[in-house]
Formats: structure tokens, sequence, C-alpha cells
């Protein structure tokens, strides 16, 4: 959410930034509608202020004996009640109508983001890892878990449809070995506090990070009004909600552990084999919540954590900046983190790392307090896949599979998997 008092002050630089994710500027519109707002205000605060003034006339006009007087005042008080009431059912229609619009515009990017339309704008910042040299013809992670009779797609479309998928057997503890790898990872040696939140959440906690209301399509809803999160950042960054917290305890690092629900609205035909875009997968993610101070050296923290999870599964990645094209809605900036897949020949999105700024905070009225200071002010917020549980399965799969279809397992991986080093049929 985008303070107005922020873009009265400073429309040319909102509009700017707009300009540069691509979007039309609309500083004046919003200016337009707060005007609105304001206008509709001080009507109700000047109806208030006469109506005030009215009933003590009033009794000034009764102490006088003037009847007259009195009866005109009492006719012109019901009569400004009446004012009164309109002008408040006007300042709450303008005020929602700022709100609603405010609440659909994405963030701003900061200014070092390059800028760009899409995905090909994006600046690769760094690369790890060498693509081990294979002399066979490396397979897709579907083919290897389809041969080795452990992964099932057809039994998945069976009861559930596309884009899910079953897991058997030692690809299933693989998976799990992988997620508990990550979190022992962020908790022993990241810093970060692990967390086993809900679910299940309600509007104002998917509103307080950006997923409502532009993002609704994107998301699964059940009957009686619960969203299922599409990552676990919902549930995590939403801990602060309305909440003012001390700043000497920040930053705050949250990671844990879950399923994560996604409709994939707008993917049609994209990925539509394997595992890489499903409606159901695991996910570790990391949140941190901290002063404005801290947030930009704790988003190149929090990309570092990720990529270290790739570097002891000794899997090749690249990061590169998203530009501002490519951006999403709640960030400032972003990294992301692409995993090398021998079976694709190219790097594909494992980890996605971003700053937001206040900008959720405003959202979910998050504050924090110094000790020593008069007021309060709102957080800065932070989120990061810490990494895509189902996309590292995929990559561990595809580079460290063998000529016979067997899978090696990564040494960090093997205490989690019983001393297996070997997947075979």
């Amino acid at each position: 959410m985008h303070d107005i008092r922020y873009i009265r002050d400073n429309a040319a630089a909102f509009d700017a930034a707009l300009d540069a994710r691509g979007l039309a500027p609309l500083a004046a519109e919003l200016i337009a509608l707060d005007e609105k707002r304001r206008a509709a205000i001080a009507t109700a605060e000047t109806a208030l202020a006469r109506r005030n003034a009215a009933s003590k006339e009033i009794g000034q006009a009764m102490g006088q004996k003037d009847m007259a007087r009195a009866e005109a005042l009492k006719a012109e008080v019901a009569a400004l009640k009446d004012n009164i009431a309109a002008g408040e059912a006007e300042q709450g229609r303008s005020q929602k109508d700022l709100d609603d619009r405010l609440a659909i515009i994405p963030n701003m990017p900061l200014t070092t983001v390059p800028r760009g339309k899409d995905e090909t704008d994006n600046v690769e910042v760094r690369r790890w890892g060498t693509p081990r040299a294979l002399d066979f013809a490396p397979k897709q992670h579907f083919e290897l878990g389809e041969a080795l009779g452990m992964m099932d797609f057809d039994a998945a479309g069976r009861m559930s449809g596309a884009r899910f998928v079953v897991l058997k057997g030692a690809l299933a503890r693989l998976e799990r070995a992988l997620g508990q790898f990550m979190l022992n990872l962020h908790t022993g040696e990241h810093g970060y506090t692990e967390i086993q939140a809900p679910l299940l959440v309600k509007d104002e906690a998917t509103y307080g990070v950006g997923q409502l209301p532009k993002f609704s399509e994107d998301m699964f809803r059940t009957e009686n009004g619960f969203w299922l999160i599409p990552t676990s950042e919902v549930s995590m960054t939403n801990l602060v909600m309305g909440q003012i917290v001390d700043e000497a305890e920040l930053p705050y690092r949250f990671t844990g552990l879950t399923p994560c629900f996604r409709s994939e609205a707008g993917s049609a035909g994209r990925d539509t084999r394997g595992m890489l875009r499903q409606h159901q997968f695991n996910k570790v993610e990391m949140v941190s919540i901290t002063t404005p101070e801290q947030s930009l050296d704790e988003h190149a923290r929090m990309t570092r954590c990720a990529e270290t999870v790739l570097e002891r599964l000794g899997v090749p990645y690249r990061t590169v900046e998203l530009c501002t094209g490519d951006m999403g809605f709640a960030s400032q900036r972003t990294y992301d983190i692409e995993a090398w897949l021998p079976g694709q020949g190219t790097y594909r999105e494992i980890s996605s790392c971003s700053v937001c700024g206040d900008f959720q905070a405003r959202r979910m009225n998050a504050r924090s307090k110094a000790k020593d200071a008069k007021g309060t002010r709102f957080v800065h917020t932070l989120n990061g896949s810490g990494v895509a549980v189902g996309r590292a399965l995929i990559a561990v799969m595809e580079n460290y599979q063998n000529a016979d279809g067997s899978i090696s397992v990564p040494e960090v991986l093997q205490p989690y998997m019983g001393g297996v080093t070997r997947i075979t049929r």
C-alpha cells in the first residue's frame, strides 16, 4: 500500500516509478481522489462544529426566553444532524475509493533496479558451479522418475487432475530429506526461527502481503471463506500484523516448511509435463522483519542463505536481478536464483528473494518503536524461497542422474536417507 501523503509530495517521482514498471501515470488521479476525501472530511467537520455551536446557542436562547430563535436553532441542529450523517457516509465512500485504488498499484522499484519489460531484460549477477559434463543424453526429471517407478502422474491425475504428482519410495523420501536439510541449515546456521503456521488464512492476511485483491484468481478458496496459502510468506509475514514491535528485537527471521497451493491461473500450456509447475507443492520459506536501515543488507543476506542451499547440494546455479517489468507486485527489488537443469539444458528458477520496504507493513499496519523514540514507524518486510523443495528435487534428480537411469544421492542428504547413496528401480 502506498502512502498518499508521499504521492502528494512526490508526484513526479511516483509516476516515474510506475513508468519503470510499464504503467501509466496515476499521481494526478490519486491526488484527485484524495482531494475528494479531504473535502468530505472538511464538510463533515464544518457541519459538526456548527451543530455544536448551535446546540450551545439553543441554551442561550432558552435562557433569554427567545423561543422563536431556540426553535429555529433546533430545526437547524436537526438538519445538521442529517448533513453530518451524509457527510460521514461520503467520507467513508471517498476513503474506500482511494484505498481500493491504492490497493491494486504495485510497489515502487528501487532506483537501482534495472529497467526492462520482461524476463529477457533481467541482469545476471553471478554464477556458481560448472554444469557436469555427461557422456550420455540427460533425461528430464519426469522421465527419470517414471522409469524408476517412483513418480506417478497418472494416479495423481485420476484423483486430482492435471498438475499433481504422486511420489513413491525413495523419491518421496528424497523430497522429505531436502526439506529437512533446508530447515536444519536455516535454523542451525543462518539464525532463522522455525515456524509452523496456519495453511488456511483470512482475507486480511492475504490482503496484508498483497495477494488480495488483485491476485485472487491465483489462489484456492474454501467454501467457508478461507484461502489456502500460495506460500508461507503469507502466514509468517502476518505474524506482525497489527503489532508494534520493539526495534531492539529486530530483525525477526522466520523459516518454515509447508505445502503451498496455487491455481496457476494464466499458466495454461506452460510446463505441463513434470513437477515444475504444480497446484500443490512443498517449499521452505524465509521471512525477515527489519527496520528500514537494515532491510537492504538483510536482502543480500537472505539471498546468500538461499544460494548456500544449492551450494551444499552441489547444484550449479545463477543469480539474476529482476528488471522492473518482471518484478512481483509487492517487491522493491528481487533476486531470482536459477538452478541448472541438464534435462532441459537451461537454468530454471528455484528461489526468489525480495525486499518489500514498508509496502506490506502499511497494509498489515505492522510498526516498530525504538526505546527512546516518541512515535512508531512501519517495519520493512522481506521474503525468499529457501528453497522450493519440489524444484530442488528436480534439480538433484537431473544433476545427479547416471547413465543407467539411477540417481546418486548428494552427500549432505545421505544422513537423511538412512545412508542410501543411490536410488535405483
